[in-house]
């Protein structure tokens, strides 16, 4: 029984640790946007999607790809939610294919891939983007990508721990996580 409980307890704290090194590691919001051939969004939330049309509008990227998008959301109202521009109107491509990470890997991999494009700046959450880099990196091998973190609003992440929601979130996502990372080493072994 003893060698049982030991064995638990060493599980759980290196979860533990690994959960801390993880949240620690959470990439920092970007000041400067360098350039890219593409910008993918993730869906998720408006600040997504609101900073990736700004990116696009200000030239930081030839085309947006806004990958996962519902199936009853046209591309006129993502622009006029997100304040996208002629730059939106033209240069934006919507994608319905992805139901997860995995699958907005895959379909932004292909949209490169039809475009010829060898840079993308990746658009998500921060709490997200660990595991997004994880799948994306996988996919698009030689494909120079850059993260472009967001913070979404009601998740504090400067005082995570003091937030019952946001550690929630933040372990659901380490898990995650952790499952991205078995499975693309062992898809790609």
């Amino acid at each position: 029984m003893r060698v049982f409980l030991a064995a638990l307890l060493v599980i759980f704290l290196a979860y533990a640790i690994g959960f801390v090194v993880f949240v620690s590691g959470l990439p920092p919001q970007m000041r400067a946007a360098p350039r890219a051939d593409a910008i993918v969004a993730l869906t998720g939330g408006d600040e997504r999607l609101d900073t990736a049309v700004s990116l696009l509008e200000h030239g930081v990227g030839k085309r947006l790809l806004i990958s996962g998008v519902s199936m009853e959301t046209t591309k006129p109202v993502l622009g006029h939610i997100s304040g996208g521009g002629q730059r939106f109107q033209c240069c934006a491509d919507i994608g319905y294919g992805a139901q997860d990470t995995h699958g907005n890997a895959e379909e932004a991999a292909e949209w490169m891939r039809q475009h010829g494009f060898h840079s993308l700046i990746l658009v998500t959450s921060r709490y997200h983007m660990p595991r997004a880099m994880e799948e994306f990196s996988a996919r698009m091998p030689g494909i120079a990508i850059t993260a472009w973190p967001v913070d979404q609003e009601g998740i504090d992440l400067g005082a995570w721990w003091l937030h019952g929601r946001t550690v929630a979130l933040l372990n659901r996502e380490y898990i995650k996580f952790l499952v991205s990372t078995v499975t693309t080493k062992l898809a790609h072994a």
